[in-house]
């Protein structure tokens, strides 16, 4: 059974600036990033203890083709997305969203 499924506004706010940045090198490019950002989000709702831990009871999903973490925590049932992160920015930026 998927799991429940929020994402915070700030990784909504993540991908757009992610999708615009892609989309202003290439026609198209940011469409394919948010259809790989789609494929992730799915694989966890659908299994949200496939990641690994990576900081307290966060956990972290790799996104495919781009490089691109999913920040996320999953708790009672419920996933909540925390932050859309490029995997070379300071991780003190994405350890600073979190609750």
């Amino acid at each position: 059974m998927a799991a429940d499924f929020i994402v915070a506004p700030e990784a909504e706010q993540d991908t757009a600036e992610a999708y615009a940045w892609y989309e202003g090198r290439r026609i198209g490019l940011g469409e394919e990033f948010l259809g790989c950002v789609d494929v992730c989000l799915e694989a966890i709702r659908r299994t949200p203890e496939m990641h690994a831990v990576v900081h307290e009871s966060y956990r972290r999903g790799l996104v495919r083709r781009f490089p691109y973490a999913v920040f996320y925590e999953y708790v009672e049932g419920t996933v909540t997305v925390y932050g859309i992160f490029h995997t070379s920015r300071d991780p003190d930026k994405w350890r600073q969203r979190l609750p």
